[in-house]
């Protein structure tokens, strides 16, 4: 049961005239006797509550950033209308900052036996999935005063997908595989190891292209074109140890590696390659192996919905055995990882050669643009300390970068916004100097 304001004004009412006309029992009685006949009518009026029938239907994945619908529909089976109010309560991060309170109520009336449906908006602000918790009915009576109020389970869950916004540099990379393959009008050629045609020698080509049998048949000087290898295969590994909660800009670091796989994904499935997923901390997390290329996006999408950073140390000798069992044959390795000194020298270093004997491998790391701004501010003593750590932490990521280079690794280091579309070209780069 809840009293409403209206129950409460008339009784703050009544204590003005018992206090003022009346200071009496017999005044007390004549004021609370009406009052709360008054209210127990209202709430054998009200409709019940706990008879209600609720479904729902509306979207169970969206994109994070993107809206999501709801519809709840409410049956009223009893023979007395329902008078409402509605609360529909879902997590803070499904809402709108700032908006949850106006956005999960709704006010509605149902005649006897018919049925309304509501409809409630949704944003979520997080990657995974948000569950939808109780509905609450607060059923008022006739006269306003009282309310029979409960709560009902209507299980329902919607799933925020990874943004994808890095989805922009998809065309401009197609472009230049295109390119790359010889697809174009310009006809440029890559230095793959698959040979894919013969044309008539120009000024300028590589000699070491000819075709001297060829040539022999055909009665003119004709040279060997290449294209990229295909149906190469590309395992990208995500760490997702604790350096991968560390939050740049407004988001964790896993967030800007995420993106930067779904990039490496959809150029890699377009190139004719086969790509796969790992994705460990102290033990495997997520696999995505075997798929066709239709379905490499959708599954690294799913997988990626509900991967969340877990606050351990990453187990780097478990995550290369992982590695080497998902690519016992020659295949480029994409480690998505922290350029930390000491989890690279003491974790990784060791484990190097297994990697790069039979494989390419490139690291690719998360940097924080914030150290820049850091590092040129000198406007008070705190400012300067502030700065000197921060050239001192750059420092310590091109020293391990450095390291890792010379070890034959690949490093990338680039801010969130920077890294998926760099590591897309360096993709493009090894295919073209023929090197998956």
């Amino acid at each position: 049961m809840a009293l409403t304001g209206r129950t409460a004004l008339i009784a703050a009412l009544g204590a003005l005239v018992v206090g003022l006309l009346l200071p009496s029992w017999a005044g007390i009685a004549a004021v609370t006797g009406p009052l709360l006949l008054a209210v127990l009518a209202d709430l054998a009026l009200a409709a019940p509550v706990r008879s209600l029938v609720l479904t729902r239907t509306g979207d169970t994945t969206v994109r994070l950033g993107e809206p999501a619908t709801v519809e709840l529909s409410v049956t009223n089976p009893s023979r007395r209308p329902l008078r409402a109010r509605l609360r529909d309560a879902w997590p803070p991060s499904t809402w709108r900052p700032g908006t949850s309170f106006e956005a999960s109520r709704h006010a509605l009336t149902i005649p006897a036996g018919e049925r309304r449906r509501i409809t409630t908006h949704l944003l979520p602000t997080r990657r995974g999935d948000h569950h939808a918790h109780r509905v609450t009915v607060r059923s008022h009576g006739p006269l306003g005063l009282a309310a029979r109020q409960g709560s009902h389970l209507v299980p329902w869950t919607v799933r925020a997908l990874p943004p994808f916004a890095s989805r922009k540099h998809l065309p401009s990379r197609l472009a230049r595989l295109r390119e790359l393959d010889g697809r174009t009008s310009i006809l440029t050629r890559g230095q793959g190891t698959e040979f894919d045609s013969l044309r008539e020698y120009l000024p300028g080509d590589d000699v070491r292209s000819i075709d001297w049998r060829a040539s022999a048949r055909r009665h003119t000087v004709a040279v060997r074109t290449w294209r990229p290898e295909r149906d190469r295969h590309v395992l990208i590994v995500l760490d997702t140890g604790r350096t991968s909660a560390g939050r740049v800009g407004d988001a964790p670091r896993l967030d800007a590696a995420l993106d930067a796989a779904l990039l490496l994904a959809a150029l890699a499935t377009k190139a004719g390659d086969r790509v796969d997923l790992l994705a460990h901390d102290s033990h495997k997390r997520r696999t995505v192996v075997g798929r066709s290329a239709s379905d490499v996006l959708p599954a690294f999408t799913e997988a990626m919905a509900t991967l969340q950073p877990a606050m351990v140390q990453t187990d780097l000798r478990a995550l290369t055995s992982a590695t080497l069992r998902l690519a016992p044959h020659r295949s480029l390795i994409v480690l998505i990882t922290g350029l930390d000194a000491g989890p690279v020298e003491e974790g990784l270093l060791p484990q190097l050669p297994l990697l790069t004997k039979r494989h390419e491998l490139v690291l690719a790391s998360v940097a924080d643009p914030r150290l820049d701004e850091l590092a040129t501010t000198r406007g008070t003593v705190q400012d300067v300390y502030a700065a000197a750590a921060a050239e001192q932490t750059r420092a310590d990521r091109a020293r391990t970068a450095t390291l890792l280079t010379r070890r034959g690794v690949t490093v990338l280091d680039a801010p969130p916004a920077a890294l998926p579309p760099a590591l897309a070209d360096t993709y493009l780069a090894l295919k073209a100097a023929g090197r998956l």
